[in-house]
């Protein structure tokens, strides 16, 4: 599965994305599965509130199943103006 990063979230990476094996079934355990490879993602996923994810191009929230998904995209809030 394609993960991409947008803004501030692929800045405390260190990527814009990443090709991962994953066995999680919805997005939330996606992040719990990204949180503990390393600190960094511990810190970019701390508050989920301050994020926004879209999955195969849908923006969608974090019980939204991966079943099937090809990419997981994860960016801060868009504002308009």
């Amino acid at each position: 599965m394609n993960v991409l990063y947008f803004a501030w979230v692929r800045e405390r990476i260190g990527l814009p994305k990443e090709t991962i094996e994953t066995n999680a079934a919805t997005v939330a355990d996606l992040v719990s599965e990204l949180r503990a490879k390393e600190e960094r993602y511990e810190m970019a996923f701390s508050d989920l509130s301050a994020l926004r994810v879209a999955v195969d191009q849908e923006l969608t929230d974090f019980d939204a199943s991966l079943d099937g998904a090809r990419e997981v995209a994860f960016f801060p809030p868009m504002t308009g103006g």
